[in-house]
């Protein structure tokens, strides 16, 4: 029998993967890579480390005079000091794994500041509360964009990015799941799960009888509507959760586009498994000459590139990877990609814009700034009277934006 990794490696692995954070990359590749039996409990102690960055470069900077330039010892740090403050109760074990795992030049660094913390972990821990980065673990530039889009909501919208995510499903309407979930369902067809579980533990995933995607996610094509026959276009549209959506719910003549060709065979894997079929086109969506047909179509799924600031609670590194410019650069690329697609859409047709952002120069301004200028914009109910949606980050669904725009005959 295979034995389980010791708390040890876990961490070991865990600070290999907030390491990859603390050199600008994302922690993804490097999880993936590891060991099927660490990577479990290395994912949770490094996604927990990274959505209480925040709170753990504080305590460092209060435990350590000059900044610590090895990336690999003050990843580790940040690994054990998460753990050690949502598990006191292990806080010597830690200690004690996290000196094993360190390298030999800062065994000495890891033992000392971790022992100095358990020292003063009171005063600590009450000046880190005073301290806005500190306590809501966001960036200061991210907290002021909340404080100014969300005066009411902002404090509510940080603390849910802390939490853990949702786990949905949705019920594939071509072929109905007899299983039974441990959950409670959101609408006919989603199913919100008790607690998460691997996929290839939910009945009836590899049968193509369920998917996994978020509640509000699954918006997309409910508010796109597009019926049997329509020649539809999913503009963006790796891994193909919202492809697969549109076409369980019709029979459609639809193009799923996507730039990077190693996503676009993840659309192709997402759809066979589900006994659905597609057009899968590598292209880019801001040079329709490179891929189109000239055949116009009625329904266009525009979810495009965005800074993701409505799922950090899914990916905690967006919120240390990113910079404001960013924003500003993802609004760019967000109106060029609807300049460039509104042309492709029939008179009458409809186009959805969406995003899982709360930012608003990526939503609302966004769709604003287009309707000004294009002349046959027309700006339909997203839900009762209003021309938008808004889904703020909630225990059933994560951050979501959707704007439906219909072209003037």
């Amino acid at each position: 029998m295979d034995r389980l990794p010791t708390l040890a490696q876990s961490l070991a692995a865990a600070a290999h993967a907030v390491a990859a954070v603390l050199h600008g990359r994302i922690p993804e590749t490097t999880l993936a890579s590891l060991d099927a039996r660490v990577r479990p409990a290395a994912l949770d102690l490094a996604y927990t480390a990274l959505r209480d960055f925040g709170r753990g470069d504080f305590l460092l900077g209060r435990l350590i005079e000059r900044p610590l330039k090895d990336k690999p010892a003050r990843a580790l740090l940040l690994v054990a000091l998460a753990r050690i403050e949502r598990r006191p109760q292990d806080a010597h074990t830690v200690v004690d794994q996290a000196v094993t795992t360190a390298a030999k030049p800062f065994k000495g660094l890891v033992n000392a500041v971790l022992r100095n913390f358990l020292r003063q972990r009171d005063a600590l821990a009450a000046a880190a509360d005073g301290d806005p980065v500190a306590h809501w673990r966001h960036p200061r530039w991210w907290l002021e964009k909340l404080q100014a889009a969300y005066p009411e909501d902002w404090q509510v919208i940080a603390a849910a990015g802390n939490g853990l995510p949702p786990m949905c499903l949705r019920r594939n309407v071509r072929r109905p799941a007899g299983a039974d979930f441990q959950g409670r369902p959101l609408d006919d067809a989603a199913i919100l799960l008790d607690r998460p579980a691997p996929v290839e533990r939910i009945p009836g995933f590899a049968l193509g009888e369920v998917s996994v995607q978020d509640w509000g996610a699954q918006r997309a094509a409910q508010l796109l509507d597009a019926r049997p026959g329509m020649r539809v276009l999913d503009a963006c549209a790796a891994p193909g959760g919202k492809t697969a959506h549109l076409l369980e719910r019709a029979d459609l003549d639809l193009t799923a586009l996507e730039c990077d060709a190693a996503r676009a065979r993840r659309i192709t894997e997402n759809l066979d498994r589900l006994g659905l079929r597609a057009t899968v086109r590598v292209g880019d969506a801001t040079r329709p000459h490179t891929w189109w047909d000239g055949r116009p179509f009625a329904r266009i799924l525009a979810d495009v590139p965005c800074s993701a600031s409505g799922v950090v609670r899914r990916h905690p590194d967006i919120k240390w990877l990113r910079r404001p410019a960013d924003v500003a650069r993802f609004a760019q690329a967000q109106a060029a990609i609807l300049d460039a697609l509104w042309p492709l859409l029939a008179p009458g047709g409809k186009m959805l814009y969406c995003t899982c952002s709360v930012f608003p120069e990526e939503n609302g301004a966004q769709v604003r700034a287009f309707a000004a200028r294009h002349a046959k914009v027309r700006r339909l109910p997203t839900g009762g009277a209003d021309t938008e949606l808004q889904l703020l980050p909630a225990p059933e669904h994560d951050g979501f934006y959707y704007a439906l725009l219909e072209k003037a005959a």
